[in-house]
């Protein structure tokens, strides 16, 4: 059968060897109609004549499909001029990855790349079959927006959950005030109430000396609560880290970790990263990891003078997972939501992403022993199918 399935049947059977829901169930049976969950079971039966896809995949671990909040959709880069412009990415490079849903973000370069470039190429993934969203603004204060406020972007365009990212502590940011940074989180949080979202504030975090410094004085000086408030990138310095994981316990707030392609020195991996966070007290529930996909890796001199770039691929955040579950740093159960569960709550998708369960949406990726994807399906149609040609 075709990898595009969307004139299969509203009814799908996936016969699997586990399923982790997070949580191990005794069921190895899922089925789905019309994109959701509809009944986990061992031999779940469906009536004689109805139209149903089986998928048999009996060597196979079910877990709910990843999630990736920090995708650079329609390619990042820009810091060494127009040559040094990121390439956008494919739905099939982000099913490769077991990953069902992205968010899409804007970078460094808010002028040749607005949110309405942004707000089409989600669309498009959509088309896809990808479940897609994105953040409205970029680094810079005040943030390029669709509609011209924050609140009516998240009030009125379904595909925006949140503001991001925004630079704080680079040399790349607007290098915004305190009172600026508390009153765009504080819009986005409105524009979230208004729209039934999360409405959160995905903060880019660069080497500078101040780190986390603004976080902290916005959860302690205002009454925004920790959740509204993502900061990313926490492990591209060691110093940076320590600081996250006080943050995290002080604030009982939540960080995400960058799988890097390459930390290089000064940074760590998002293996390395998850490990320390866990070792000094950080709860997993707090923690989560991103990829920062078709995102510029440049770099500079002493003097932030531009000399180079490479282009961030999502390989390194399956790797760095894997890593965890095979090292035992964590258990599988309890890594999955490193990627699934934890993302979804952070986000405000928990009511239908995150999980393997009844309503929920049938977003699931099949594993093989060794944690590779074989097969990624997003609302019951499968995506990606690894031995399958493009």
């Amino acid at each position: 059968m075709s990898l595009d399935e969307r004139d299969a049947p509203l009814l799908t059977l996936l016969r699997v060897g586990r399923i982790f829901a997070p949580a191990p169930l005794e069921a190895t049976d899922l089925l789905i109609a019309d994109g959701r969950i509809a009944a986990l079971g061992r031999d779940l039966a469906v009536p004689e004549g109805w139209p149903v896809h089986l998928v048999e995949a009996r060597d196979l671990t079910a877990v709910p499909a990843f999630i990736d909040q920090h995708v650079h959709v329609t390619g990042g880069g820009g810091e060494g001029g127009c040559g040094s412009r990121c390439p956008e990415i494919t739905a099939r490079e982000i099913a490769a990855m077991g990953i069902g849903t992205v968010v899409g973000v804007l970078g460094t370069d808010g002028i040749s790349r607005s949110p309405a470039d942004l707000l089409a190429k989600v669309r498009g993934l959509k088309a896809e079959g990808i479940a897609a969203y994105m953040y409205t603004g970029s680094y810079r204060v005040p943030p390029p927006t669709l509609t011209g406020d924050v609140q009516r972007d998240l009030a009125w365009i379904p595909e925006v959950i949140g503001l991001g990212e925004l630079a704080i502590s680079d040399h790349r940011s607007s290098q915004p005030r305190q009172d600026e940074i508390a009153r765009l989180v504080s819009e986005a949080r409105v524009g979230g109430m208004l729209a039934g979202k999360r409405g959160i504030c995905h903060f880019h975090v660069g080497d500078g000396q101040r780190g986390l410094e603004p976080l902290r004085r916005l959860l302690a000086e205002t009454e925004i609560p920790a959740e509204q408030v993502i900061p990313t990138h926490v492990n591209r310095h060691r110093a940076l880290l320590e600081e996250a994981a006080d943050y995290a316990l002080t604030f009982a707030a939540s960080v995400d970790v960058t799988a890097f392609d390459d930390p290089g020195e000064e940074g760590l991996s998002g293996f390395d990263a998850v490990s320390r966070l866990l070792a000094r007290g950080v709860p997993v529930t707090r923690i989560t990891m991103s990829s920062d996909c078709n995102g510029s890796l440049p770099e500079f001199d002493t003097q932030g003078n531009y000399i180079g770039m490479r282009v961030a691929r999502n390989t390194a955040l399956i790797a760095d997972w894997q890593r965890l579950v095979h090292e035992e740093v964590l258990p599988f159960d309890q890594a999955l939501g490193l990627i699934s569960g934890h993302v979804a709550r952070v986000l405000g998708l928990h009511d239908r992403k995150g999980r393997l369960a009844i309503g929920h949406d049938a977003d699931v990726t099949l594993l093989d022993g060794n944690l590779q994807p074989q097969q990624t399906f997003v609302a019951g149609k499968r995506l990606y199918a690894r031995d399958s040609s493009p």
